[in-house]
């Protein structure tokens, strides 16, 4: 089939190398003429394991292309994925889909004969109501379907997961583009993948109840952490202890900074904003996003708790600082909170991240960058590990200790034993240990 991917950032550029691979033709299409120069280059902007292998593969085997032009991407498609960013609107939280209705009226404008249109940015309730309206407004000679398809991609893990996906989400009632759709996705049906056939609008919310009880996963384990630090009690052991029950299921139930990233933190705020503007309130929703916020400032006031009375002129080395590990993903990272805390208090932060130093120095220009662990720690009163990058799970710490000025070490991902710590000489903390 012919697929044509508005929108060349993460969403569209792992679905379309994906959908590439599966043995469709896709088209890449962004207006940002220096992202689709780089792309024809064979340069990522982003940062996801295998992507580069996997475009360069396609690219090479002429089955993805990238371009500016949308009108001549458009003639002769099956189907058009509108995959552009949604982020939070400045001011009120709500989705901010202005790029999704720009999307649609070029589509509009391009249109030469029936077409299935497919929103996979992650919208709100009622957004594919308006992506028809436009284009039959617009265009009401030409037959035109359009369908949700939420993607559920885990940044840093974004390629296994479209090509083994939990479950395929399709949000339509029409007849053609269903059959669009199973044509789309045959490829799964080999590995006898779910595909789940709703209507629009279910579609839509389910993305966004799936990451709103993902994130509630999250912030539940947190808060017991603070109470299993609170009564001398492990977090890990209690949560392998609830995770165990096939209930409730081991994945999202580790302690930490908070979450963030691209979709958790705006995904649950445009849900809120989707209840309130239909006098439907989710509390809980509202407590989670509360009390994420709360705690990543909490972990700044954790690490400075660590260095005794007087932080100022104090030295804080930050391991880590995307939102997670394998993505250079800065969007809301909880290393942003902690590391703003500790300069508010006057501490000096030496930082590394493997592969999120130049998004980080576009959030946070003042830190002092370095090149590995041991040059961040140089001369540092105390280590904090952010983001649980497996090269920071193998550091030397004895070699990490000797370079250190101080002997703190707060590890807030718990992924070193406080025994193989105190081995060195480290004051180690943890998060509900």
């Amino acid at each position: 089939m012919r697929i044509v991917m508005i929108g060349s950032g993460y969403v569209g550029l792992v679905s379309g190398a994906c959908f590439a691979d599966f043995g469709h033709d896709v088209v890449c299409v962004d207006k940002d003429a220096g992202k689709i120069a780089a792309l024809q280059a064979g340069r990522m902007p982003i940062y996801e394991p295998g992507l580069e292998q996997l475009v360069a593969s396609n690219v090479a085997a002429g089955r993805l292309i990238f371009t500016t032009d949308l009108t001549e991407a458009v003639a002769g498609a099956d189907a058009i994925f509108i995959g552009v960013g949604t982020p939070s609107r400045r001011g009120d939280g709500h989705a901010d889909l202005s790029y999704v209705y720009a999307a649609t009226e070029e589509i509009a404008g391009a249109l030469t004969g029936p077409i299935v249109v497919v929103t996979k940015s992650t919208v709100p309730v009622g957004t594919g109501d308006e992506v028809e309206r436009i284009l039959r407004e617009k265009r009401p000679e030409i037959d035109v379907a359009v369908v949700s398809n939420p993607e559920f991609l885990r940044e840093g893990a974004a390629i296994g997961d479209f090509k083994r996906p939990d479950r395929v989400v399709i949000g339509t009632d029409d007849e053609r583009a269903r059959a669009v759709m199973r044509e789309v996705y045959r490829p799964l049906y080999i590995n006898d993948n779910p595909i789940l056939f709703t209507s629009r609008r279910t579609s839509e919310l389910t993305k966004y109840a799936a990451n709103a009880f993902l994130a509630t996963k999250i912030t539940f384990i947190n808060e017991i952490a603070d109470l299993c630090e609170a009564v001398g009690a492990d977090v890990q052991d209690v949560s392998r202890g609830i995770g165990l029950d096939n209930r409730i299921g081991r994945k999202f139930l580790h302690a930490g900074p908070g979450y963030g990233g691209s979709c958790f933190p705006k995904d649950t705020l445009a849900l809120l904003k989707t209840a309130e503007d239909f006098e439907s309130p989710v509390h809980i929703v509202e407590a989670v996003v509360k009390v994420n916020d709360s705690r990543k400032r909490a972990m700044g006031r954790k690490v400075l708790a660590t260095l005794g009375e007087h932080p100022r002129g104090k030295t804080v080395a930050l391991l880590g600082l995307t939102f997670k590990p394998n993505t250079d993903d800065m969007r809301d990272a909880p290393s942003i909170a902690i590391a703003t805390a500790l300069a508010d208090a006057g501490v000096s932060v030496r930082a590394h991240d493997p592969e999120g130093t130049e998004q980080a120095k576009q959030v946070m220009p003042d830190l002092t960058y370095c090149s590995d662990p041991y040059e961040a720690a140089t001369g540092a009163d105390a280590v904090v590990i952010v983001t649980e990058w497996d090269a920071f799970r193998a550091i030397d710490l004895k070699r990490l200790k000797g370079v250190m000025a101080g002997d703190v070490l707060v590890d807030l991902r718990n992924i070193y034993r406080r025994e193989a710590a105190a081995q060195v000489g480290f004051a180690y903390t943890a998060v509900g240990r």
